[in-house]
């Protein structure tokens, strides 16, 4: 997105999904923060990151592991990845689909 340029995180929401749609709202030296929105009933694989991540969900619901531990979001829940940690969606809401905030924080080295 390019520096100056308003953007509303409800607007130009995809039609139709079959997956999660990512969109990189800001990158800054070793920060990232990006909208996905959920198809319905989303299921992802099995995630390790070398980063840092905060999740935010704006809007609908989802559950998750985190390091096997079960964890159910909706609007205004947050969560803190740590790098590292085993993670997993097992399922996101689809009436509203779920949109999420994301915030990745890379190591300096990245």
């Amino acid at each position: 997105m390019p520096r100056g340029t308003p953007f509303n995180l409800f607007s130009e929401l995809p039609d139709s999904l079959e997956d999660e749609e990512f969109r990189e709202l800001c990158r800054c030296r070793n920060l990232t923060i990006e909208r996905i929105v959920s198809a319905p009933s989303t299921r992802s694989d099995l995630m390790i990151q070398e980063q840092d991540e905060w999740i935010l969900v704006l809007q609908g619901h989802a559950q998750l592991t985190l390091d096997g531990e079960k964890q159910t979001l909706s609007r205004g829940d947050s969560l803190f990845i740590p790098a590292g940690s085993p993670h997993r969606v097992l399922n996101t809401s689809s009436d509203p689909l779920c949109i999420w905030l994301a915030v990745h924080l890379y190591p300096d080295d990245h």
